[in-house]
């Protein structure tokens, strides 16, 4: 009986990235949403809220808070603001060509991270940084 080797999740993503150009334009469009998300599901974690008791904080119902941690569409600036203002959230995104933003390293401030750092298929550099 022969091994099977299973994969990580790194090795499946590298590999649809590269093979599925549909899959990879979602994932370059998706790319602060998912960093929105991880942040928001950090702190709710964090301070043990439920998602119906941060969304009384923000002002939303749950069901926003849901979909805002599911990490498919984008916020608007006016929800990055309310997460920032409400829940002392920082984000900082930085877009470039590749070429440029990668020579410039960016300095983040006490508590913020890097949490996305990709090369789009036309040769931008996008990075999220949330804490």
């Amino acid at each position: 009986m022969s091994k099977i080797r299973s994969r990580s999740a790194e090795e499946v993503l590298a590999e649809d990235l590269k093979n599925n150009p549909e899959f990879r334009t979602y994932w370059e469009r998706t790319t602060l949403a998912r960093a929105v998300a991880l942040a928001i599901l950090h702190y709710r974690t964090e301070h043990n809220l439920s998602q119906r008791r941060l969304g009384q904080l923000l002002g939303i119902h749950q069901s926003h808070v849901s979909r805002l941690e599911l990490g498919e569409h984008t916020p608007l600036l006016e929800m990055l603001q309310k997460l920032s203002m409400v829940l002392g959230l920082r984000f900082i995104l930085d877009i470039g060509p590749s070429s440029k933003t990668s020579e410039a390293p960016i300095v983040f401030p006490p508590g913020v991270e890097l949490v996305e750092d990709i090369i789009t298929a036309d040769g931008s550099q996008v990075r999220v940084a949330t804490g």
